[in-house]
C-alpha cells in the first residue's frame, strides 16, 4: 500500500512538472541597430491585428500601454542617447505608451521587471523621462506590431513603431562626433599601427575638420606602414584643404600609380580628375 502511494505520487508530481512548449500567438523578436558607434537592441512581442479594432479598443486611449504584448518591450543602449532631448544613459529600460487619438505620450521606464504593462505596479517616479509625439494614420494595414529603424546617418535615426493603421516616430540621436574623438585618442595610445593613423586622419578629413592635424596623422600611418595607394589618396584630400595643391598633386599621382599597379580602376579614375582639378587651381592662383 505504501509502495503504491509512493509511486502515485511521483507520477503525479512527474506530470505536474511537464509542460508543452507551443509557439506564441504574438512571437518575440529582437531589433537591433548600430547608430554611429552606438548599439541599440529593442527586445519586444509582435501581436496581430486579426481582425480586430486596436487602437481606442484592444489599446485604450488614456491607459499604460507595454508597446507589444507578453513581457514589457526592453530597450538597450550601449551609449549615452538623446531621445527628443532628453539624455538617456547606457542601459536597458522598459518602453510604455499612453495612447491617446491625437497625442501619444512615450515612457522609458527604469524599472524592467513589470510583466506586461505592470498596471498594478507602475510607478511614474520610476520613469526617466516622457517624451509627447504624435500619431500618424496610415493607408496600409500593418498586420503584425512593428518597431523598426529609418533615416539611420551616423548622428541622428528615427525609430518607428507600427501597428493597423498607426505609425509613430520617436527621434533618436548620438553624440558620435565625441565618442569617435574619444576613440581616436584611445587608439592612439594604445595601438598606435599604421591602419590606425590612417582611420584617425580619415575621419577627420571626411568630417571636413582638423586638416593639418589628420595630415599628421597620414604622414605618420605612411612612415609606418609605407606607400597604400589609400593612404596617398587621402593625404591629397587633406593638401588640397589645405590649399598645397602643388603637394596634392603629387600625392595623387603617387596614389593613382599605387592603384594602377593593383588594378584599382576607380582609385586610378578618381586621382586623375582631381589632379586635373588641382592643377587649374595652381594656374588661377
Amino acid at each position: 500500500m505504501r509502495s503504491w502511494l509512493y509511486v502515485s505520487v511521483f507520477f503525479i508530481l512527474t506530470g505536474l512538472e511537464a509542460q508543452i512548449t507551443h509557439p506564441r500567438i504574438s512571437p518575440k523578436a529582437i531589433t537591433q541597430q548600430e547608430l554611429g558607434l552606438a548599439k541599440i537592441k529593442v527586445n519586444y512581442s509582435r501581436p496581430g491585428v486579426r481582425g480586430r479594432q486596436i487602437m481606442g479598443d484592444l489599446v485604450p486611449y488614456g491607459r499604460i500601454w507595454r508597446v507589444g504584448a507578453n513581457e514589457s518591450t526592453k530597450f538597450t543602449n550601449s551609449a549615452t542617447l538623446f531621445i527628443a532631448g532628453n539624455e538617456l544613459s547606457p542601459g536597458t529600460y522598459a518602453l510604455y505608451a499612453f495612447p491617446q487619438k491625437m497625442e501619444w505620450e512615450i515612457v522609458f521606464h527604469a524599472n524592467t521587471e513589470h510583466w506586461g504593462d505592470g498596471r498594478n505596479d507602475y510607478d511614474a517616479e520610476e520613469d526617466v523621462f516622457r517624451i509627447k509625439v504624435v500619431p500618424e494614420v496610415t493607408d496600409t494595414l500593418k498586420e503584425n506590431f512593428d518597431i523598426r529603424f529609418d533615416k539611420i546617418e551616423h548622428n541622428s535615426m528615427d525609430m518607428i513603431w507600427e501597428w493597423e493603421y498607426t505609425r509613430v516616430t520617436i527621434p533618436v540621436e548620438v553624440d558620435t562626433h565625441s565618442l569617435m574623438l574619444s576613440e581616436i585618442s584611445r587608439q592612439i595610445k594604445d595601438n598606435p599601427t599604421a591602419q590606425t593613423f590612417y582611420e584617425a586622419g580619415r575621419y577627420l578629413q571626411e568630417q571636413g575638420e582638423s586638416h593639418q592635424k589628420a595630415l599628421e596623422y597620414l604622414n605618420k600611418a605612411i612612415e609606418i606602414g609605407g606607400d597604400t595607394y589609400y593612404f596617398h589618396r587621402v593625404k591629397s584630400l587633406l593638401e588640397a584643404e589645405l590649399g598645397k595643391y602643388d603637394k596634392a598633386i603629387l600625392s595623387a599621382r603617387k596614389s593613382m600609380e599605387l592603384a594602377e599597379s593593383l588594378g584599382k580602376d576607380e582609385f586610378v579614375r578618381m586621382n586623375r580628375k582631381n589632379i586635373s582639378l588641382w592643377e587649374e587651381m595652381l594656374e588661377q592662383n
